[in-house]
C-alpha cells in the first residue's frame, strides 16, 4: 500500500515538471524542485478526490429498472 501511494505522488511529480532531466558532458542527474513538486502533488490529489466524488453522485443518479419478465 505504502509503494503504491509514493508511486502515484512520484507520478503526480512527474506529471507537474517537478523532476527534469539534466545531463553535461561528464553526467547525469535528475533535478527537483520541491515547490513544485508539493504543488503538482497537491493539484493531482485535489483533482483525484473531486473525479471520485462525481463518480460516486453520478452512481447516485442511477436509477434501478427491474426489467424481469413475469
Amino acid at each position: 500500500m505504502i509503494k503504491f501511494i509514493l508511486s502515484i505522488i512520484i507520478i503526480l511529480a512527474l506529471i507537474g515538471g517537478a523532476i527534469k532531466f539534466v545531463a553535461t558532458e561528464e553526467s547525469w542527474s535528475l533535478v527537483m524542485n520541491k515547490g513544485v513538486a508539493l504543488s503538482s502533488v497537491q493539484n493531482g490529489a485535489i483533482a483525484i478526490y473531486e473525479f471520485i466524488e462525481a463518480l460516486i453522485s453520478d452512481a447516485n443518479k442511477i436509477k434501478i429498472v427491474d426489467s424481469t419478465i413475469k
